[in-house]
């Protein structure tokens, strides 16, 4: 081999200049702190990346530490730099993307009363304006307009909005720091102004009593857990509300609603396998609330009546893992709490998993899943005569809608597939005729016939077969030189929907095949599927989603080179296990707001989620062995050294649910440890939370970044 000669200088000017990528990437400080639980030691480099004051930080994003902050934005602008060649293909996603939108679009209109209510937006709008006009037609009302209350911010959301019984107030909160602790305020509707009721550090929204001069709210403490509820009295000194119920275990979430009768307010607590009921008469907002049936680790049910003194409840109580429905005297139960007098109005059916059921003054009406897909049946109450309301393609979503009023035979609708625009129907309970009110508009088009949905079954390790729904263009070949964007999620039961996207669209049309994997961990296919996709068969959620992705390859609807994996959240964890597991199997990966640093997160019960989540991940805290479930797949601890594929993780400075460090951490450790040099970025939003940009078109942006990295390293950029 021959000697270079040459001398260090002129080596140096010969040798190519490092890209403004490579001089960005960011070199991680290391402070190991180590960990001993169960006599396991743990040593963790990057722990400093958890600001000691987090729970200032997601009040107050100015209060990060210096260090950290700098972190973050060294890793910012990496990203920048190895993005930079796509930030013509992202403008040209965005304008697509919102090309899509009808910038005016509204709902339409829900009766109450003498008013319908709905939301529309305006052009040029990035927030909802929530609106009222009279029943029979006229004028619109503006309530609250989101673009003029976000004046100013850098991250503005609304959340729950509920007006009075006689139509003079609204309860409307929101949130100005992505943190989720929402502002309480109440509006007078004559005037269009607020009143001095404001009330911080709420869950969002609030309900009214009967009577309309009281409210009640959902308060969180400090470590962002709803604990206690409160009542409110139109006028006063929101620092004297009468608390009304705390929970003291903080292993469980609390809500406040009311039935869709309006007979009573519902205080609904559970965790992800455990639920209790307790009622208020609406009528007497100052009444001790009244016990359903005390909690039973395992058994769930929620709470309607018929306005007539029975409870309607679904449940799955008696080992009825898909549900039933179950019906009893309000007074008989309120008397004595529990299940003795509850009679079966709707038999359990294994493998018809009931969703949700609403009450009205004739009917009933219930959500249900059976073979994968969604449907409709509405109970007639009088003659328990059913009927389902039902649909043609082979993949679709749907979406129910309660409304306001109880004493009506309509109900309204949603449906959509993955190449059909959503509609929206009245549908008549008695006639059951069909009325469309809306389809939504695509204002730069969509020709529907130009595109194919299909589900397909990916056969899994252990002889199960996973469904998998596809969007493609009906001229992209299938030869296994399409690009694929699978995304999946798999947790707390959650279902993606096979539901229409204006955003996917731009990926599709630029040839790619996108796909939902249907992994166990969600309700896919009945309460058996979550059931097998969590705790100690949690590795079942990843080993599905490869199978998934192998059978494309397979299939040749793509090869593994051009799979790009998708999911945030809990999704964002399946991300970082299957990167660790099978890298090979995909061609870049996508983790948004991933919680991957789980069993530091699930070990560490002063977080704002850990002891609710417990009952889904289990809890090492107390459990060795589900201390070694967790040990064996949690993404940050098995990072290792091998080659990984490309990798885009996004999160939040402000997120309650996944905090912004644990994608910090990963990407770290990421970084350390593999062994090769493909691109790897993180992208954290100084100034949103979970959710990400507020605003419509800022979020749009958010998504022509994900698109391009997905385009860029499948070499469609």
């Amino acid at each position: 081999m021959l000697k270079d000669t040459r001398s260090p200088s002129a080596a140096a000017a010969q040798a190519p200049s490092p890209t403004a990528e490579e001089r960005s990437v960011p070199q991680a400080a290391k402070h190991p702190v180590a960990h001993t639980v169960h006599g396991r030691r743990r040593v963790d480099p990057y722990d400093w990346l958890r600001a000691a004051n987090w729970q200032e930080v997601m009040r107050q994003p100015e209060t990060l530490d210096a260090e950290i902050r700098g972190f973050l934005e060294a890793e910012n602008a990496h990203l920048e730099a190895g993005m930079a060649d796509t930030a013509g293909l992202q403008e040209t996603l965005f304008a697509e993307m919102k090309g899509r939108i009808k910038e005016d679009d509204s709902t339409v209109p829900s009766p109450d009363g003498p008013f319908a209510y709905g939301v529309s937006y305006v052009t040029g709008g990035q927030h909802p304006r929530l609106v009222r006009e009279p029943r029979e037609g006229g004028a619109e009302e503006v309530l609250i307009d989101g673009d003029r209350e976000a004046g100013g911010k850098a991250y503005f959301r609304l959340a729950g909005a509920m007006h009075s019984p006689d139509h003079s107030r609204l309860a409307w909160a929101c949130d100005d720091t992505g943190s989720e602790f929402y502002t309480l305020r109440i509006r007078d509707l004559a005037t269009g102004k607020d009143l001095d009721d404001t009330i911080p550090d709420t869950g969002g929204g609030g309900v009214w009593s009967a009577c309309g001069r009281h409210v009640f709210y959902v308060r969180l403490d400090a470590n962002h857990r709803p604990s206690k509820l409160f009542r409110h009295e139109v006028g006063s000194d929101p620092t004297s509300d009468v608390l009304v119920y705390e929970e003291s275990d903080p292993g469980f979430f609390m809500g406040v609603g009311k039935t869709q009768s309006g007979a009573y307010l519902t205080i609904d607590i559970h965790d992800h396998e455990t639920s209790e009921t307790w009622l208020i008469p609406a009528g007497d907002p100052t009444a001790a609330p009244r016990l359903v049936a005390p909690r039973e680790t395992g058994v769930e049910y929620s709470v309607e009546d018929d306005g007539a003194g029975r409870l309607f409840i679904l449940t799955n109580a008696g080992g009825a893992e898909d549900f039933r429905i179950v019906t009893a005297q309000a007074d008989e139960v309120l008397a004595s709490p529990g299940r003795e007098t509850w009679r079966d109005l709707v038999p359990h059916k294994p493998g018809r998993l009931i969703l949700s059921h609403t009450l009205y003054a004739k009917h009933m009406v219930r959500l249900e899943r059976e073979d994968g897909l969604p449907r409709i049946v509405v109970h007639r109450i009088a003659d328990a005569v059913e009927h389902p309301i039902s649909f043609a393609e082979e993949a679709y979503s749907l979406g129910l809608s309660d409304g306001y009023e109880f004493n009506t035979n309509r109900i309204r609708f949603s449906y959509s597939s993955m190449t059909t625009p959503a509609q929206v129907f009245d549908y008549d309970m008695e006639t059951r005729e069909r009325t469309l009110r809306k389809t939504q508009e695509v204002p730069s088009g969509h020709d529907t016939d130009a595109y194919v949905t299909r589900r397909i079954h990916a056969p899994a390790e252990d002889g199960e077969t996973v469904p998998v729904t596809l969007l493609y263009r009906k001229d992209t070949p299938l030869d296994g030189s399409a690009p694929c964007l699978l995304y999946g999620y798999g947790s707390y039961g959650i279902t993606i929907p096979a539901s229409f996207s204006t955003t996917c669209l731009s990926l599709v049309d630029r040839g790619f095949v996108y796909a939902i994997a249907h992994v166990r961990g969600g309700k896919d296919k009945g309460f058996r599927w979550y059931r097998d996709g969590r705790r100690e068969k949690k590795v079942n959620t990843f080993t599905d989603f490869i199978a998934a992705a192998r059978h494309l390859a397979s299939e040749n609807i793509t090869s593994a080179d051009r799979i790009v994996a998708q999911g945030g959240s809990a999704g964002g964890m399946l991300m970082g296990a299957v990167a660790n597991m099978a890298p090979e199997a995909f061609g870049g990966i996508i983790a948004e707001v991933p919680f991957v640093d789980v069993l530091n997160t699930m070990l560490d019960d002063t977080l704002p989620l850990t002891p609710p989540e417990w009952p889904e991940w289990g809890n090492p805290v107390a459990s060795e062995t589900d201390y070694d479930t967790i040990a064996a797949y949690s993404p940050y601890d098995n990072v290792v050294a091998q080659a990984y594929p490309p990798l885009l993780a996004v999160g939040g400075l402000t997120d309650p649910r996944v905090t912004y460090w644990e994608p910090a951490k990963w990407v770290a450790r990421l970084r350390e440890l593999r062994t090769n040099d493909a691109p790897l970025y993180l992208k954290t939003n100084m100034e949103a939370g979970h959710g990400g940009a507020s605003g419509r078109f800022d979020r749009l942006k958010e998504v022509a970044l994900v698109y391009a990295f997905a385009l860029k390293v499948t070499g469609r950029s």
